[in-house]
């Protein structure tokens, strides 16, 4: 009898253990899926967040775009920077596509003075005068319709085709050609060339860079134009800035002879309403941009460019 009441003692000791056991396993298995169940909705709303920042800068950049390509807004406006200190907010930039360099136009039709504002922007670029005479004459044959190769050019071998489409299509276009790779070593060379501006240089926006490569122009005369441009404040892009509404004027503070003055006939023009709007939309920690270019001055601009 005492070794049974032994052996019922033993087996409760044993079921108890069994049930501890199972207890603190399905504790254990329970713990488990609770913690992999709070970083999975953790992860979750995390990701909802960042969903939400992206979806909302993105609105943000697209709201600021609207804005900027609106008939009557130019860089005076004042309502393109309000909303940069709020969140979410946005940012735009207006920058004249007119004040830089046109590769197209200043190619098309092989005219010498075109070719030598040219030349010279890759002279100040670094390029020796081998290199530039290489280059432009490979531009030439990378968009002429011909195989016939000027005589520093390339045209179709085994290991290079050019394009001969008449024109780039793109300024990134300009790696592909052979020469080119003085040019795009440097840093920064895409910044002052563009290929959707309607082609002659914006005397309203050009920087003096651009100035002196026009014929016949002077440090000193292009110094004179760029402050009275600048209007009082001494900024471009501002509402004191006086509109050049006839290029007389501005022969006018060139200080040019009219000699001077005929040789930049068809290469400058009083405004060009070519606009690239770079608009940044925040929403927190979350960033994002979108780039378009516009033809403005009229009721329906014209969108040439978008990127994002």
């Amino acid at each position: 009898m005492k070794s049974l009441n032994s052996h019922f003692k033993r087996s409760r000791t044993q079921e108890a253990g069994a049930t501890l056991l199972l207890a603190v396993w399905a504790l254990l298995l329970l713990s488990t899926a609770i913690m992999f169940w709070s970083r999975t909705v953790r992860q979750g709303i995390l990701l909802s967040g960042e969903m939400y920042g992206d979806t909302e800068a993105r609105a943000q950049a697209h709201s600021g775009v609207a804005i900027g390509m609106h008939p009557l807004v130019t860089r005076e406006t004042s309502l393109l920077t309000d909303y940069a200190a709020v969140d979410p907010g946005f940012h735009v930039r207006i920058i004249s596509e007119g004040g830089k360099l046109n590769l197209n136009f200043l190619l098309n039709g092989e005219d010498p003075r075109k070719l030598e504002i040219l030349k010279l922007w890759l002279q100040e670029k670094g390029l020796d005068f081998k290199d530039r005479e290489h280059l432009v004459d490979c531009m030439l044959d990378w968009i002429d319709p011909d195989n016939v190769k000027h005589l520093n050019g390339a045209e179709d071998s085994d290991d290079y085709h050019p394009l001969n489409r008449g024109q780039f299509l793109s300024i990134e276009e300009l790696e592909e050609v052979k020469g080119a790779e003085a040019l795009v070593s440097t840093s920064g060379w895409k910044d002052e060339l563009t290929i959707l501006s309607q082609g002659p240089i914006d005397v309203s926006s050009a920087e003096f860079s651009i100035l002196r490569l026009l014929p016949g122009m002077n440090e000193q005369g292009i110094e004179r134009f760029l402050i009275w441009r600048k209007g009082e404040d001494g900024i471009d892009g501002t509402k004191d800035d006086p509109k050049i509404e006839k290029l007389e004027t501005v022969q006018l503070y060139l200080g040019l002879n009219q000699t001077q003055w005929n040789a930049l006939g068809g290469l400058i023009m009083p405004k060009d309403n070519t606009w690239r709007i770079i608009s940044e939309g925040h929403s927190g920690k979350v960033v994002r941009q979108v780039e378009v270019v516009v033809h403005k001055g009229g009721a329906n601009p014209q969108i040439v460019f978008w990127k994002e």
